[in-house]
């Protein structure tokens, strides 16, 4: 199951865990990135915590934690090459795994249509 944020972070959902990673949108807004930082394994955040920190040539922005959880993996690969987010921004680009506090918390998220009905 996937579904969006409105702050353009999708996430992939297999029971209480989440594949987390910013939108194809945010990643053709933000432009060429050259700087991810991503949180530390075992971080916990509250919904809509700053998670991640992006910088592009043009702007820096934070990844926010689209629901309550700990951070279980993170994707070093796009550390050390961050343009895979801009390549791949829904596969191998991916920031990080959080383990869900509550994963009946996704209901609240939008669907594709919905996303997609936003950035429209």
């Amino acid at each position: 199951m996937i579904k969006y944020t409105e702050d353009h972070e999708w996430l992939k959902i297999d029971g209480d865990v989440a594949v987390v990673g910013i939108t194809e949108h945010a990643a053709e807004q933000l432009g060429d990135l050259v700087f991810v930082e991503l949180p530390e394994v075992g971080a916990s955040f509250e919904k809509g915590g700053e998670a991640a920190t992006v910088e592009s040539v043009k702007a820096a922005s934070d990844v926010y934690s689209p629901l309550s959880g700990e951070v279980v993996e993170v994707n070093q690969a796009i550390v050390d090459d961050p343009s895979l987010v801009n390549s791949d921004p829904t596969g191998a680009g991916w920031f990080f795994k959080l383990k869900l506090a509550n994963a009946a918390d996704a209901d609240g998220l939008l669907d594709e249509a919905a996303y997609k009905a936003l950035i429209g």
